[in-house]
């Protein structure tokens, strides 16, 4: 029987005592991510608390009036940080802009991290006292929920279990939280988020359980994904596809524009889009490879993968 929904996981079994348990959560979110690229996981680390936090500080910063917001789009950064207005982005080969307005908060890394490139920092709103500690407490509980999703996939491929750790905690990933305006009249070819990969190893989204997102299935089907209130939406990207040499799937997905009657509502949602140190080298793992799966890409590092795929995007001039 063909999925109609992505599979749901519960991290409680990988972290649990019962070994049996755990290899239970390895296999279902492997399995997953060989077939659609994308589960729901529940008991994650973010606490409702934090969540309902993090939704009340977003909210009032999209509130503010354009000119506030427009003084955090920080020119020369290639919206790494800061605000970054509608219209901006859009999916690999269209030309609409998608209708969205978007956040960045970055790595903000340890001491020790010992890395070899600069991030650059985070954009400080002064209208909202909690704005950036929110989101940043958030940004570290998805990415320690993102640690723990690695290290189940390191034993599904056949790795050390942390063989992900070092090059994930201090890498270059974004907490990017999105607000979807009304749609005031019938969109002329743009839509909330064109079909698209993700660039980065794995994604983990809060806010899906809203609707709109939907996902490109094996057989050409688009299929609705929807989680459970409380769960992450986590799905493989192209980084990991590339490193896994294709054994786990970048599933090719979109947000569509709701039915007319749900047109006055706002959308939030946000992504966090975990990317490695930049000098992670993405070659295809010896554990991937076989007569069946030969080796299907040239070496690379996940900083020069990410330098082509900004500039197919629109958001890097070459």
């Amino acid at each position: 029987m063909a999925m109609t929904n992505i599979p749901s996981v519960d991290l409680a079994d990988f972290v649990s005592d019962d070994p049996a348990r755990k290899q239970k959560f390895v296999d279902e979110i492997g399995k997953a991510y060989e077939e659609i690229g994308f589960v729901a996981l529940k008991n994650h680390f973010l606490s409702d608390q934090l969540v309902e936090e993090l939704y009340k500080e977003v909210k009032a910063f999209f509130d503010l009036p354009v000119e506030t917001k427009q003084k955090y789009e920080i020119e020369g950064l290639a919206g790494q940080r800061g605000y970054i207005s509608f219209g901006k982005e859009h999916a690999k080969g269209k030309k609409e802009g998608d209708l969205k307005e978007f956040w960045h908060f970055g790595q903000e890394p340890a001491e020790d991290a010992n890395l070899k490139e600069e991030y650059p920092e985070n954009v400080q709103v002064s209208e909202l006292k909690d704005f950036n500690h929110v989101g940043m407490e958030a940004y570290r509980m998805l990415e320690k929920t993102g640690i723990y999703v690695l290290r189940a996939l390191a034993v599904y491929i056949g790795l050390e279990e942390t063989y992900f750790d070092h090059w994930a905690s201090n890498g270059n990933s974004i907490l990017r939280p999105i607000h979807y305006p009304p749609i005031t009249e019938e969109p002329k070819g743009a839509v909330r988020a064109g079909a698209h990969g993700d660039i980065n190893l794995i994604t983990l989204l809060m806010g899906a359980s809203t609707g709109g997102l939907q996902v490109l299935r094996k057989d050409g089907e688009w299929i609705d994904a929807v989680p459970g209130e409380d769960e992450l939406v986590i799905n493989v990207g192209d980084m990991l596809e590339r490193h896994t040499n294709n054994k786990l799937r970048s599933t090719i997905h979109r947000v569509i524009n709701p039915p007319k009657e749900q047109w006055s509502e706002p959308r939030y949602s946000i992504p966090f889009f975990m990317h490695p140190r930049s000098e992670m080298p993405l070659d295809c793992l010896e554990e991937c490879i076989d007569e069946e799966n030969p080796k299907h890409y040239e070496d690379i590092t996940a900083g020069e993968f990410l330098h082509q795929r900004l500039v197919e995007i629109g958001l890097l001039k070459k």
